[in-house]
């Protein structure tokens, strides 16, 4: 399937594009500088496949969780992408993405995902891989480091995300861990997006939504930090 995929729910922006059998990406660590970034990566990877958004069969993005800003900023950037094409939109879970890129590059059959969501907490979940897919293994949580960690089992032999290193209390509840994703990366949303769509699990642009997991929340800024 051709799919483009963008992601700015984190500290990293990234845009993949599967188009014809060929992927195509760009990826960056970029904080705060998503909005400004976002769209130049998009055209030069449609560019530089030569192709239009018209030849694509579906959209994705990064849905969440993360950064607030960042969610909205993918958000308001596929949606506008889906009403000037009128293409299905596939939101792809961050945490899932990370455990995707695990799955992927060491074939671990269990996966542990915590991104700092600040505040003393993380966004938390569980993936199995499912012959090559990360599939949720219970709920996408926002925790204190020591409710995630009692989630934590000696089973997960993968671990992604900036919590790990944010809380040690959490490292050290799982042990020796090796965390070999720290951002999501929207090339292995492709796989998921994929995979959505031919599940008849998409939406249109007016219908698009993120998720925070935080319904709300106090903001409490922190120097470099969104």
């Amino acid at each position: 399937m051709n799919i483009l995929a963008i992601d700015t729910a984190t500290e990293a922006c990234s845009v993949a594009l599967q188009f014809n059998n060929r992927i195509y990406t760009r990826y960056e660590v970029c904080p705060q500088q998503h909005s400004q970034k976002i769209l130049i990566m998009i055209e030069e990877v449609m560019n530089e496949a030569g192709a239009t958004l018209n030849e694509l069969q579906v959209l994705g993005f990064g849905r969440g969780p993360g950064s607030f800003t960042g969610v909205r900023i993918a958000t308001g950037i596929i949606q506008g992408l889906a009403l000037g094409s009128g293409l299905p939109v596939v939101g792809v879970s961050t945490l899932q993405a990370m455990a995707q890129q695990v799955i992927a590059s060491q074939a671990v059959e269990n996966v542990a995902v915590a991104i700092d969501a600040r505040m003393g907490e993380v966004y938390f979940a569980r993936f199995q891989n499912k012959q090559g897919l990360a599939v949720a293994d219970g709920d996408e949580q926002v925790l204190s480091p020591v409710q995630a960690a009692t989630l934590t089992t000696a089973s997960d032999t993968g671990f992604a995300g900036t919590g790990w290193q944010a809380y040690p209390e959490l490292a050290a509840a799982a042990g020796n861990i090796n965390v070999s994703v720290s951002y999501p990366y929207a090339r292995h949303m492709l796989p998921l997006a994929e995979q959505a769509f031919l599940r008849n699990e998409f939406t249109s642009a007016e219908s698009v939504s993120p998720v925070y997991l935080r319904d709300t929340v106090t903001w409490k800024k922190l120097p470099g930090r969104e």
